[in-house]
């Protein structure tokens, strides 16, 4: 009897073993929880391209776009798929550091760990050709006196955080403020609001017609290098905008680092490198441990925000 328990567990750890080194062996899915089009997308894209290359399986982007500062059906469906590594999220700072502080059920407590984040997109507070203000200094002193209309991708979101601690430590308030799903070159064509927080991706195709009035990261952009940073102008509000790849906590490691390894080969090709010098991002790649790091350290420099803004 006991012999054949013992050849009964060695049977079932190799069976285990063995499905683990056959990962992947159906297609496999990188959602992004926004609209295509924009940074993450593009690289997204590059990585599932590579990891098709590499493993011989179908891959693709499904974009579940879900504004406004959640529900995030997309991150939603990482979260309650199966745990086998054929899900992946590709998730910007808002899922999650957001998603449980929004309550979002299927995301509290956060069930993601990451594979890696490897990139920080350059994000901008944009105004308009003929808004009376060119700077931030300048939209602060006529919005003391002037109604101005901000538009976003949802209030508890990062990005619209810190651009409400920059203009409450800036001494002003917007009139209005609304989410949209899309923030581009037509949002303010349209008048429907004054200034818009959005990726520089987004406003690109019109960057010599409208005005830049700050940049929100670390860095100043590489498109935009006499903007200052909300950085500069607030040092507390120092967040980084980051994207990265994320699966269930419970996705086993030989998935994890296969994931790792196509999306790493793919931030080396000559399509990734050529997207720093045509749109400003930052293209790296923080390992698991470092992630987390990134991840703690914004999450309380966005806790200080909220507490900011609920004086």
């Amino acid at each position: 009897m006991k012999k054949h328990a013992i050849a009964l567990t060695a049977a079932t750890l190799m069976s285990v073993t063995a499905a683990m080194a056959d990962y992947p062996e159906k297609p496999v899915s990188f959602i992004v929880p926004w609209p295509p089009g924009d940074l993450e997308d593009v690289l997204t894209r590059l990585i599932a391209d590579k990891f098709q290359e590499m493993y011989g399986v179908p891959a693709a982007v499904v974009n579940k776009p879900g504004g406004g500062g959640g529900p995030f059906p997309g991150a939603v469906e990482v979260a309650t798929a199966p745990a086998d590594g054929y899900t992946i999220g590709s998730f910007v700072t808002d899922v999650p550091i957001g998603g449980p502080q929004i309550g979002i059920p299927e995301l509290t407590p956060n069930p993601f760990e990451p594979i890696g984040i490897f990139m920080t997109y350059p994000f901008v507070i944009a105004a308009g050709a003929d808004a009376p203000y060119g700077t931030w200094e300048e939209l602060a002193a006529y919005a003391k006196d002037n109604d101005v209309a901000l538009g976003h991708f949802g209030a508890p979101l990062p990005p619209t955080q810190i651009t409400f601690a920059a203009a409450k430590t800036s001494g002003f308030d917007f009139a209005s403020e609304a989410a949209f799903d899309e923030l581009n070159c037509n949002t303010l064509a349209s008048g429907d609001v004054d200034v818009i927080n959005t990726t520089l991706q987004l406003v690109q195709p019109c960057l010599g017609d409208i005005k830049i009035l700050a940049s929100i990261g670390k860095e100043r952009t590489a498109l935009t290098p006499g903007v200052p940073t909300v950085q500069e102008i607030n040092p507390d509000l120092s967040v980084s905008l980051w994207n990265g790849l994320f699966v269930h906590k419970d996705v086993p490691e030989d998935a994890r680092i296969k994931i790792s390894d196509a999306a790493q080969a793919a931030l080396k090709s000559p399509e990734a490198l050529d997207l720093i010098g045509q749109t400003g991002v930052l293209i790296y790649w923080q390992d698991p441990v470092q992630s987390e790091q990134q991840i703690e350290a914004d999450a309380a420099v966005l806790g200080k925000i909220s507490e900011l803004l609920e004086q």
